[in-house]
């Protein structure tokens, strides 16, 4: 049996790209702890061409390994199912300070480097002698008003704890209070005593300047009791009893907005901000022309924020240039030192005329909360160079004195011709007219009326997409086009604006047709419009009662 060499060339190339890609991807819980608490690493391999499990060898250094669990699963992106594999590893720092999870292999794959910081263990926390304890902290005693502050609240347990435990809701009157996901379990070792750590985090948003007082929280459980403690059992298991801890309470300095920030811009208290946008298609890559759809995606995005907090962005308003924005786009973002906001506008521009059309500069004002100073974020000016568009040239006018004289006669014959030829039309139509009347012929296309009454089922059902071809299809039959209807009637060019904005952006399925069909409906007669054979006055309404 004999291979070809093209099955062969594909089957080597299939092999190199699947080489090429990273194949072993790493993250941890938490980038940092403190000693004798534990963290869970976890590795991704997407490659299905490697088999056993990483070498962790590496780690005993400066890590404990405590328990490697693996888990195989299908996903599908896109319509293409990939299977992956992960391995989830327990670590248990040796020593506190600056570690590293340095690069590990599978196979011919490395993983990426891991900072992490392990502080020291807190001596004021109380002894391995309570069972069960609890403790709050908050990442800065002081913050400005509306900046974020991370409330961090860990229950110890040296003993096992049942699925019945419940943390009391933190409610504080100035403040508002987004929890940072769910609660997180690891393990610590507190003077030689193994512990359970269950941690649950807020980002706590002050409303006003001055004093926030933050009470304590109960956590409340039912705990396993040994053998030889002096409790009842229930004969069907352990003994259990209820227990029930509750944190200290805190105090939290609010700073007002700073006397030097601008009154006119909007108060941004944030870790770091940065600005970022987006094209498609890119026109610095491929020109542009007149009526062509641009896609711009501007991006805010702050640390130690909400998006909810993040102010829309100055809109881009440039003559020459109509502009289809979408909604806004809010997520949410959580990491080891609380909230990332982002805020993502998108919108649809289509430039009308050629030449060069300048885009402002697009900048945000904002106050570094970790520098605690005044700090400006901006897009620079970009300037779209736009050309005209063939297709579009014969709503132009025709006369150019530019062109070659060379060139002139053949359009005078054209012309000629075609006055010959409508000269010709009318003296047949004249003389149809003195002709007795005729049978009418049955119309093979559609009808007027039927067309109207697909445009109104459109604009009723507000499909976009329909209702354009609907408009089209009836505008052939009008004595007039669309550009002529819409040039002498406002509403009609307001309803057309609309309905290309629904068409150009991604905004159609929120398009209402209501609007359309009351401009067609309301259209005046065009002045000069001959009225049917044998009738005169104006034209029927369009929709006769």
């Amino acid at each position: 049996m004999t291979t070809r060499p093209g099955v062969l060339f594909f089957s080597l190339l299939l092999v190199t790209q699947a080489q090429a890609q990273p194949a072993l991807q790493a993250s941890v819980d938490r980038a940092r702890l403190q000693a004798g608490e534990t963290l869970e690493l976890t590795l991704e391999s997407q490659d299905v061409t490697q088999f056993g499990k990483p070498d962790l060898s590496i780690l005993d250094a400066d890590f404990e390994v405590r328990s490697t669990r693996q888990l195989n699963s299908l996903h599908t992106l896109d319509g293409e199912t990939r299977a992956s594999t992960r391995w989830i590893i327990t670590l248990l720092p040796r020593r506190s300070g600056s570690l590293q999870i340095p690069a590990l292999q599978l196979g011919q794959a490395h993983s990426q480097v891991i900072e992490l910081q392990v502080q020291q263990a807190d001596s004021s926390r109380p002894g391995s002698a309570a069972q069960v304890f609890m403790e709050a902290s908050l990442d800065s005693d002081t913050v400005y008003v509306q900046a974020q502050a991370v409330l961090t609240l860990r229950v110890y347990h040296s003993v096992s704890l049942y699925d019945d435990s419940s943390l009391s809701q933190l409610q504080l009157e100035n403040a508002k209070v987004e929890p940072l996901g769910d609660s997180r379990t690891y393990e610590k070792q507190i003077d030689g005593v193994l512990h359970g750590v269950i941690e649950t985090r807020y980002a706590v948003y002050p409303q006003q300047s001055g004093t926030l007082d933050i009470p304590p929280l109960t956590f409340t459980a039912t705990a396993t009791v040994a053998a030889d403690d002096n409790q009842q059992s229930t004969g069907n298991g352990p003994a259990s009893r209820q227990v029930q801890v509750r944190s200290l309470p805190l105090r939290l300095q609010v700073r007002p907005i700073p006397a030097n920030y601008p009154s006119t811009a909007p108060w941004i208290p944030a870790r770091s901000l940065s600005l970022e946008e987006r094209w498609n298609p890119d026109p610095a890559n491929q020109p542009t022309q007149v009526g062509d759809s641009l896609t711009r995606s501007t991006t805010l995005r702050a640390e130690g924020l909400s998006s909810t907090q993040l102010p829309p962005l100055p809109a881009t308003e440039v003559k020459g240039l109509r502009r289809y924005p979408d909604q806004p786009q809010l997520r949410n973002e959580i990491n080891d030192r609380g909230m990332i906001a982002n805020r993502e506008e998108r919108e649809a521009l289509v430039p009308i005329q050629g030449g060069n059309l300048e885009l402002p500069a697009q900048e945000v004002t904002w106050w570094n909360t970790r520098e605690d100073h005044l700090e400006h974020s901006s897009l620079p000016a970009r300037l779209l160079s736009v050309r005209d568009n063939p297709a579009l040239s014969a709503e132009m006018p025709v006369g150019d004195s530019r062109g070659s004289s060379g060139l002139l006669w053949p359009w005078q014959l054209s012309t000629l011709v075609l006055a010959l030829t409508t000269l010709l039309g009318f003296t047949l139509w004249w003389r149809a007219r003195s002709q007795p009347a005729v049978p009418r012929v049955i119309q093979s296309g559609p009808s007027p009326r039927s067309l109207l009454d697909d445009l109104k089922r459109a604009c009723q059902a507000n499909d976009p997409q329909a209702t354009r071809q609907a408009l089209d299809a009836w505008a052939r039959q009008q004595p007039e086009t669309l550009t002529e209807m819409a040039a002498r009637f406002v509403p009609l060019s307001d309803a057309l604006d609309s309905l290309n904005g629904a068409l150009y952006s991604e905004i159609g399925q929120y398009w209402q047709g209501d609007q359309l069909w009351r401009a067609i409906n309301t259209i005046p007669p065009a002045e000069q419009i001959l009225a049917p054979t044998g009738e005169t006055g104006s034209l029927p309404p369009l929709y006769p009662k």
